[in-house]
């Protein structure tokens, strides 16, 4: 079982002209209402390629019976839900210029409740979006931890990244991610990984670079025509965890994240078009080959 922390979101997707400047406006070109929040994301995407997936989430009095709620279901997620009835289910809104450029707007609504909430001892755990002090906690109790600061990042403290990153066996995050982290840390890029045994910084179309226990290694990006940017990170991230739990090597593994990433951006919304097993197998056999088999799985 793979467990997720963090948000379930639904998201407004708006194709804007531009992006504007404080205090200026511009046009919506297009808005569609789809699934999503990061950690919700993730463990659909698990869900979609076969994988066992509990998501410790926090949802408002909109949710139960719901749509969405369906569709977890559906996907046989299991759900570990703080519940706040008075709340909004998190919504975020986000806007994409023609030149896949993206500024994003969050509503945290029920997932205020992470604030407060008390932090379970996970086994093999990847922790989102969320709170800093329950992912801080959630990384210190865990018996293996995964962690990505997302959109998020702004909340976090060089405190709070500092234990974290000293609980975590995995660290995720594109390069601007990257960037904060060291700005607040006052650390370069190799001090930064040098901190954790895995640490994978993913570069949009430029691909990823992996830095396992000091060994430097860059997997390109899968070329597809890119309807919507939204939700490439989480397919990624779900790929690589499903992957790396059942025991394939870091670098095969992100191989993997970077196939599921590219079935998402295919499509807009970040659950409409999540990759199968098959679909998963078909297409990395296209762009890097033979696909070995696993060793000894990390879970069971």
């Amino acid at each position: 079982m793979i467990e997720v922390v963090g948000h379930t979101a639904v998201d407004h997707i708006c194709r804007v002209s531009h992006l504007p400047l404080p205090d200026t406006s511009t046009s919506i070109l297009e808005r569609k209402i789809f699934f999503g929040g990061g950690a919700a994301n993730i463990a659909a995407g698990i869900a979609a390629l076969g994988g066992k997936a509990a998501l410790i989430s926090a949802v408002g009095g909109d949710f139960a019976g719901s749509e969405y709620d369906g569709w977890m279901d559906k996907l046989g997620i299991e759900k570990r839900f703080f519940t706040v009835p008075c709340a909004n289910t998190a919504t975020a809104f986000m806007f994409t210029d023609p030149a896949g450029s993206q500024m994003t707007f969050f509503e945290w609504g029920a997932s205020q409740i992470f604030e407060t909430a008390d932090a379970p001892s996970l086994s093999f755990v990847h922790m989102a979006t969320a709170d800093p002090e329950f992912n801080l906690k959630v990384a210190e109790r865990a018996e293996f931890a995964s962690f990505d600061p997302g959109q998020d990042l702004h909340r976090y403290t060089a405190g709070h990244l500092d234990v974290i990153l000293d609980n975590i066996d995995v660290l995720i995050a594109n390069q601007h991610e990257y960037d904060g982290m060291c700005q607040k840390l006052g650390l370069s890029r190799e001090e930064l990984t040098d901190r954790v045994p895995l640490a994978i910084e993913t570069r949009s179309s430029e691909g990823s670079v992996i830095a396992d226990n000091g060994k430097i290694t860059l997997v390109p990006a899968v070329r597809v025509i890119c309807q919507d940017p939204t939700g490439a990170g989480d397919g990624f991230r779900a790929g690589f965890l499903t992957a790396y739990a059942e025991g394939y090597d870091s670098v095969t593994a992100v191989k993997i994240g970077t196939v599921t990433a590219s079935f998402v951006v295919e499509h807009a919304g970040c659950q409409t078009a999540l990759a199968n097993r098959e679909q998963m197998h078909t297409r990395y056999q296209e762009h890097f080959g033979y696909l070995p088999h696993p060793q000894e799985p990390r879970i069971i």
